[in-house]
């Protein structure tokens, strides 16, 4: 069996560190047009555990160049890689997005002008994925990069910078706080409906399901329904022991903003006492040093430890289709 460099070329990135970030992999080169879909899906299948073992190293892979042209072929991308499924109808997530396939669905539907914020995939609620993947069926015409950043690394430079915030994350958690509308609100980053939110047009069963999973409720008028976590961890520690800053307060802070919610008033420590906006300010400046912009290119498909990774959205022009979908936990 051919090697993996023999497979995909390595493409290094521009930032120097001792662990490139993100791993980023050619399909053919300037001499060769690469594999084809076929050939693509079988590699993977064979390669599986050498690229599990460059995700757990450097936290994303970008595959560039993929011979991926519709969400049916990145769908097949995905099942070479025999990974569990975690359907979006299934998750808490605040985002409106629609379904191509069982497991394939739209990245955010919010505006073109709608900056999405660093944060870990649903990180806000006690349901997340492990991994998630990204293609590239469209590519802006300008902007709508997808930054990511280690989260890792942010946590090390919190510890340098700001101690006693992190002290203070770590031992009382976080609690978020989202007012979800009764009809999707795709003008929104966070407008996913409680209804399909929570599955159910009733609202004692939405009640039920907020009450098992441990959140706080109140219904407001015109249907919307306003709802707390349960404190949540906002420090992860990874199976190797690695620690991460895994939560979304840098998302909920700069970017819970419509005309239900308000960032600053969206994540607050454990015990409910607010959060100093120099803390936050500082945080979200913090990983901006450290963040890497991925600019998509036809065919990409970029491949995401949600426990080790904060990912986001830039502001674009033009038209953007990047699909998306998550991993269950491992």
């Amino acid at each position: 069996m051919q090697s993996m460099t023999d497979f995909w070329s390595y493409v290094m990135p521009t930032r120097d560190a001792a662990v490139s970030f993100p791993c980023i992999l050619g399909n053919g080169d300037e001499h060769s047009s690469g594999l084809g879909l076929e050939d693509t899906l079988l590699r993977i299948a064979q390669e599986r555990g050498k690229l599990s073992g460059l995700l757990k190293e450097h936290g994303a892979i970008l595959f560039r160049g993929m011979p991926l042209r519709s969400a049916v072929h990145f769908d097949a991308f995905i099942g070479a890689f025999e990974l569990p499924n975690f359907r979006y109808a299934d998750s808490l997530s605040n985002a409106v997005r629609t379904n191509r396939t069982d497991r394939v669905f739209t990245a955010n539907e919010a505006p073109p002008t709608v900056e999405i914020f660093l944060h870990h995939e649903m990180a806000q609620t006690p349901v997340y994925p492990s991994k998630l993947f990204f293609f590239c069926e469209t590519a802006p015409q300008c902007g709508g990069e997808t930054p990511i950043c280690r989260s890792d690394w942010l946590l090390e430079l919190m510890r340098e910078q700001q101690p006693q915030f992190l002290k203070r994350c770590d031992e009382e958690g976080l609690q978020y706080t989202n007012v979800m509308p009764q009809r999707a609100d795709a003008g929104s980053g966070q407008g996913r409906s409680w209804t399909d939110t929570l599955g159910t047009h009733d609202r004692n069963v939405a009640e039920q399901r907020l009450l098992d999973l441990g959140y706080s409720w109140s219904w407001l008028p015109k249907g919307e329904l306003k709802v707390t976590t349960p404190v949540l961890p906002a420090v992860k520690e990874l199976a190797n022991g690695t620690k991460v800053f895994f939560n979304q307060l840098i998302a909920a802070y700069r970017g819970w903003n419509d005309n239900r919610n308000k960032g600053e008033k969206s994540v607050t420590f454990g015990s409910g006492e607010e959060i100093p906006a120099d803390d936050l300010a500082l945080t979200a400046a913090l990983a901006e040093q450290i963040t890497e912009d991925v600019a998509w290119q036809q065919g990409d498909v970029v491949l995401i430890d949600n426990y080790m990774i904060m990912h986001g959205r830039r502001p674009f022009e033009g038209s953007r289709a990047v699909l998306a979908s998550l991993v269950a936990a491992d």
